[in-house]
């Protein structure tokens, strides 16, 4: 799955994504993997192009063949303090800080690398193109949607194990109706809407 990538005296590669930037609810999750060239794992893909039950026997497998793993995250309080984004690139950081492993080189998705003391590179689209990448894409995605099934539980009358926090029509229309919980993230402005701030 990997492209042509040309990397300069990297051995130990870490892929990194992230998961939750558009949901109203919930911390951004961040993973970073290392995987093992010697216990390659098929069907590496987008998180997003996944069945969840696809997605939920790949994350058992990273886990058990990856040379190792971790995730980030920041919390919907650190969301509204620094921003998504910024948010985004701290729970990035954690992922990457978490690893036993330190990498020679990061390979992050999208097109913003998070402040690093190792070489890095952006990759657009990278969940459908690094398997490292598509391989945090997953653990990232799995820990979220469990984190958002855990929330239904305590705050069933929203919907998260269904729409997973992001701002569907249900979940609008739950939050006009039963306002926002303590994990909403008031920066986002249907949240913010509702609290009338």
């Amino acid at each position: 799955m990997r492209t042509n990538f040309i990397y300069h005296n990297a051995n130990l590669i870490a892929g990194v994504d992230e998961v939750g930037r558009g949901p109203l609810v919930g911390a951004v999750v961040t993973a970073a993997v290392i995987l093992d060239p010697q216990q390659p794992i098929l069907g590496l893909a987008d998180s997003k192009k996944l069945s969840e039950k696809k997605r939920i026997l790949l994350a058992t497998e990273i886990k058990q063949k990856a040379l190792c793993w971790s995730l980030g995250r920041a919390e919907a309080e650190e969301i509204d303090q620094l921003n998504i984004l910024h948010a985004t690139m701290l729970a990035m950081q954690r992922a990457i800080n978490a690893l036993t492993i330190q990498p020679d080189f990061v390979l992050v998705d999208g097109n913003r690398i998070p402040s690093l003391n190792m070489p890095a590179q952006a990759i657009v689209k990278g969940d459908s193109l690094v398997a490292e990448i598509s391989a945090a894409s997953i653990l990232a995605k799995v820990a979220r949607d469990h984190e958002m099934q855990i929330l239904d539980q305590q705050f069933p009358e929203y919907g998260f194990a269904q729409h997973k926090g992001y701002p569907t029509k249900l979940h609008i229309e739950k939050l006009a109706q039963f306002g926002a919980t303590p994990f909403h993230r008031k920066s986002f402005a249907p949240v913010r809407k509702i609290l009338g701030l």
